[in-house]
């Protein structure tokens, strides 16, 4: 391989990633979620059943770990009492109590409910981040990371697109 040629190879290689990582990002790319995984949900549907009962955007993040865009989900202006919970479905994900304003576009919360989410590590795009999925279907919901308020010290960073909201009873 020529020097010349070298330069060329890695410069295509660290575009071809960068680029892969803005995709991602802003939802543009996809990958099927937990392809690495064994785990076994409570809730399964074949992918043509999920294409049924999700929106094309839910499908996108739930079913293949796309992002959605940010400030583009109602959720993240929701303040009333309630509950949040998986679009893929319906468990109760998270407390309308735990959720903050992390300014980061999407909904925030420093606390999911007992036994609602699993978690593992995600190594995509060459970043080590903490993937968030409802445990009764493996739907991705979010990433955590630890820079959230206190008590926790968590920011359980979700996809609005990934969830659904259900008021408190008056």
């Amino acid at each position: 391989m020529t020097q010349n040629t070298g330069r060329r190879f890695a410069i295509a290689a660290g575009t071809s990633t960068l680029g892969l990582a803005i995709a991602q990002f802003f939802g543009w790319g996809t990958r099927p979620a937990h392809a690495a995984d064994n785990e076994k949900f409570e809730v399964t549907h074949t992918e043509a059943e999920w294409r049924k009962l999700l929106t094309a955007s839910q499908f996108s993040v739930l079913r293949q770990e796309g992002t959605e865009r940010p400030y583009t989900s109602p959720l993240n202006d929701e303040h009333r009492a309630g509950r949040f919970n998986c679009a893929g479905c319906a468990l109760d994900l998270f407390s309308s109590k735990t959720k903050f304003d992390s300014r980061t576009g999407w909904p925030s919360f420093w606390q999911p409910l007992d036994k609602a989410v699993g978690e593992h590590q995600d190594r995509s795009f060459g970043m080590a981040r903490t993937e968030v999925h409802c445990r009764r279907c493996g739907g991705h919901l979010g990433h955590v990371f630890d820079d959230g308020p206190k008590p926790t010290g968590l920011r359980y960073c979700m996809n609005g697109v990934a969830m659904t909201f259900t008021p408190a009873a008056a």
